[in-house]
């Protein structure tokens, strides 16, 4: 059930791996979606807006925690892809180690200040109790995404995108259930669309946990390889910090965003939700080329192919570039119906009008980002993370007060070009500096 991307095609190898990770983010969309349809049209724009104003400070903390995880999985599929499997296995219960430290003290503390955030985030009045409940509960849950995304994590390391899907589409599946149960019989609100998430993801955290006992014999460790190392764990966080980093210094700029469109009043903001929902659909074949990239990048860097770097990277930002052309014309024709999803009544015509000009303005980097960090350079996504978050905060600072809306609407594009400048030529510079390690290994083999 494992996969090895060293060898092939490229473009069948990334098409082959990039498609049911495509799967499983759009079904993982479409459950984000139908949540919000159901908050939004049978609880109100209200709801809706107490939902949107979590946003981002939810993908500040949980960016972090899947940052951190997708992180740890990088130097499994690295000495997966240099066969060696002892030391994989290490790394492997390494991290589980660690990503149990970093659930329990993450979930802590974000529980803990809850309130407080919201509050320095200036959430509007009328939806800040709204908010705190949706949030408080998924903080709550932390564990539990940190459980699935770490196993996940390191079942694609291994080459093997497919068991993720079933237990995402199985997540979806029972995460929609529940929202219609828990907000429609149970009417518990906003309460019941986080508790469903929650559920959700535990169940299928847990089912991964007992596939991957029964189906991957090579992921059975050992007591000795159980054994909690220094150096291992030293590997783990130099992958995992930077790229949790790398989504939480991102989401700092979106924080700052927020807090501008918050300014605007609770329609604004829910009409930002609204219009940030249908992107994020669009947007997944982008992040699903994105996280192919960082398992093909490790195991061809682990089995010494640097040949093979650049040809994938030509064939996903190809296959990238027609796809946004096709999600233009998407947003352009079928922007304002997918609206309607998600509002009724009183309001809504505002609010389609708002998020249809959202989602206009703000429709490579995921591409190039996730092969330098598969390539082992996890620092430089600290700098892209860094480009974005200015970027998104002289939106939030500098063009909100003076253009409103709109304003907000250009600190996601104005993220992506400043993290492509220094992106593009940073996966050379990596290149050149892989070649030439291998280079001064093969003149001392020779001399030897």
């Amino acid at each position: 059930m494992t996969k090895d991307l060293t060898q092939g095609s490229p473009v069948r190898l990334i098409l082959g791996f990039a498609v049911p990770l495509l799967a499983g983010m759009l079904f993982q969309q479409l459950y984000n979606l139908v949540d919000t349809m159901i908050v939004g049209r049978f609880l109100g724009v209200t709801a809706l807006a107490g939902v949107g104003a979590t946003g981002s400070i939810n993908f500040l903390v949980l960016g972090f925690c899947m940052g951190v995880c997708s992180g740890f999985a990088i130097p499994v599929a690295q000495r997966f892809g240099a066969k060696e499997e002892s030391r994989m296995r290490e790394f492997v219960a390494n991290g589980v180690w660690v990503a149990a430290i970093f659930a329990t003290v993450i979930t802590v503390l974000t529980v803990a200040n809850c309130r407080g955030i919201l509050t320095a985030m200036h959430t509007p009045a009328d939806c800040f109790e709204e908010a705190y409940r949706y949030i408080v509960v998924i903080f709550a849950g932390i564990p539990f995404t940190i459980l699935y995304n770490l196993l996940s994590g390191y079942l694609r390391s291994l080459g093997d995108s497919k068991t993720p899907l079933f237990f995402l589409i199985l997540s979806s599946v029972l995460n929609v259930g529940f929202d219609l149960v828990l907000i429609l019989v149970f009417r518990l609100g906003v309460l019941g669309a986080s508790l469903a998430t929650v559920i959700s993801q535990a169940i299928s955290g847990l089912l991964c946990l007992a596939w991957i006992g029964l189906k991957f014999p090579i992921l059975h460790i050992t007591r000795e390889e159980w054994r909690l190392r220094s150096r291992r764990v030293k590997e783990l966080c130099a992958y995992g910090v930077p790229m949790g980093l790398q989504y939480s210094i991102t989401a700092i700029g979106s924080v700052i965003l927020q807090v501008a469109v918050n300014s605007l009043g609770s329609l604004a903001v829910a009409a930002a939700t609204a219009g940030g929902k249908v992107l994020g659909f669009l947007a997944c074949p982008f992040d699903a080329l994105g996280s192919t990239m960082a398992t093909y990048g490790a195991q061809n860097v682990g089995a010494s192919r640097y040949d093979r770097l650049n040809r994938g990277l030509l064939a996903s930002s190809a296959m990238g570039f027609v796809y946004s052309v096709a999600a233009v014309l998407i947003v352009w024709g079928f922007g304002p119906g997918l609206t309607r999803l998600f509002v009724t009544g009183e309001g809504s015509a505002e609010l389609i009008g708002l998020a249809q000009q959202y989602m206009m303005i703000t429709t490579l980097v995921n591409v190039v980002r996730f092969m330098i960090q598969g390539m082992g350079f996890s620092a430089f996504a600290i700098l892209a993370g860094v480009m974005e978050m200015f970027a998104r905060s002289a939106a939030g600072l500098l063009l909100v007060p003076v253009w409103g809306f709109p304003g907000a609407a250009l600190g996601g594009p104005l993220a992506w070009v400043f993290a492509d400048v220094f992106l593009v030529p940073a996966y050379f510079k990596c290149r050149r500096t892989l070649m030439t390690r291998a280079h001064h290994v093969n003149a001392k083999e020779i001399s030897a």
